[in-house]
């Protein structure tokens, strides 16, 4: 039996996109100015590691 000490992962999460472009819109203010957004952060990536598993390839 094998066992793996160490390990290489290479992962890549996201960069959250390009935001929406849009602009104010009310009944009374005709030309209200951008509201749109940036975006966001990006995605996260989780790794959970379980303790006495076997990986077979």
């Amino acid at each position: 039996m094998k066992f793996i000490d160490e390990t290489m992962i290479m992962v890549k999460a996201g960069n959250g996109g390009n935001g929406c472009l849009s602009f104010r819109r009310e009944k009374y203010i005709p030309f209200g100015g951008p509201d749109g957004g940036d975006g966001g952060k990006g995605g996260s990536i989780l790794l959970k590691a379980k303790k006495g598993s076997e990986y077979t390839s």
